[in-house]
């Protein structure tokens, strides 16, 4: 089956899901490459939109995502991968998900999780 790359200028969003919890960790986004480097490898590539590039999920931090399965949406434009999540958490601010805030009705943002690992001793203070 072929992805649908051409309705988000060459990518397809890419929804991170803990295989065992079914816990949402993170979305990303995949163009081409990072699709065929993710199914060669077994763990997760992205295409980082800021940095212009690929970029492996764990090359810096060790907190790596191996591949369970990857699912396809109904429009073949955007995947559902179910990992396994090797390290205490996947957030690039020290948390297990990147989905740690939620929202009131008001639009109001509350902290409905703890910091599972010290993002300043992973990736540096200047980093993020």
């Amino acid at each position: 089956m072929d992805l649908d790359f051409k309705k988000l200028d060459g990518l397809v969003p890419a929804v991170i899901q803990d295989a065992g919890t079914g816990e949402v960790l993170m979305l990303g986004f995949m163009n081409a490459e990072a699709y065929a480097a993710t199914q060669a490898s077994g763990e997760v590539t992205f295409f980082s939109r800021s940095r212009n590039k690929l970029w492996r999920k764990g090359e810096q931090s060790g907190h790596v995502l191996r591949v369970r399965e990857i699912r396809v949406d109904c429009d073949v434009d955007a995947l559902l991968v179910r990992v396994d999540a090797l390290g205490p958490g996947v957030c690039h601010e020290g948390y297990r998900s990147c989905f740690f805030r939620q929202l009131s009705a008001d639009g109001e943002a509350s902290l409905v999780a703890e910091r599972t690992f010290d993002p300043d001793a992973v990736y540096g203070k200047d980093s993020r």
